[in-house]
């Protein structure tokens, strides 16, 4: 594993020297990683890979990308300024909007008799996962960027304050609602 680990790391840094895009790097090396180990057929080399790179790269990858790509500086934003129309606007968007939206499609579906709950799933955890529809990060930026961009009026900063304030509240409820709801697994 620390073989691929290395060899992806000097792939990366080689192909950003290029001038190509870095990503390509990943794309290429994740082509090469065996699914089955040689010596034994019951190892997964991408697997062990995989498991061993998911914390890191949910926990800090993922957030610090996000954060850097949407290209804010929050260190001076005021009360104002969060409360203006189209950080609002967008953030009870994705924060009511979607979960309103998803989780009354799902309930009149239900009712309708076209579908059921899935066995092990409550009403409360339906919500907490409509809640999290809300994190609208990645599409939510390019969206608003095509949007606004046509105004001729710099709204970006707007824009982007309002997708973070809504995915933000929308992870935290979700989370909350699906903590407080789902059952607790036994430890042994």
């Amino acid at each position: 594993m620390s073989v691929f680990v290395f060899i992806g790391i000097v792939m990366w840094v080689a192909t950003l020297k290029s001038g190509v895009h870095a990503t390509l790097a990943g794309v290429v090396l994740a082509v090469f990683i065996p699914i089955r180990s040689k010596t034994d057929q019951n190892y997964s080399p991408l697997k062990s890979l995989e498991h061993d790179l998911h914390a890191v790269v949910a926990f800090f990858v993922l957030p610090i990308f996000a954060f850097a790509n949407a290209g804010i500086n929050l260190t001076n934003v005021s009360l104002e300024q969060a409360l203006h129309n189209v950080p609002m606007g967008i953030a009870l968007g994705l924060f009511v909007g979607k979960q309103a939206g998803v989780f009354g499609i799902c309930w009149l579906a239900i009712r309708l008799k076209l579908t059921s709950l899935p066995l092990g799933m409550s009403w409360a955890s339906l919500y907490g996962t409509s809640a999290l529809c809300g994190i609208g990060f990645t599409m939510s930026l390019f969206i608003g960027s095509l949007a606004f961009e046509q105004t001729g009026v710099d709204l970006l900063f707007d824009d982007r304050l309002g997708i973070i304030v809504g995915s933000l509240a929308a992870g935290l409820v979700g989370y909350a609602v699906l903590n407080f709801s789902l059952p607790k697994s036994e430890s042994n």
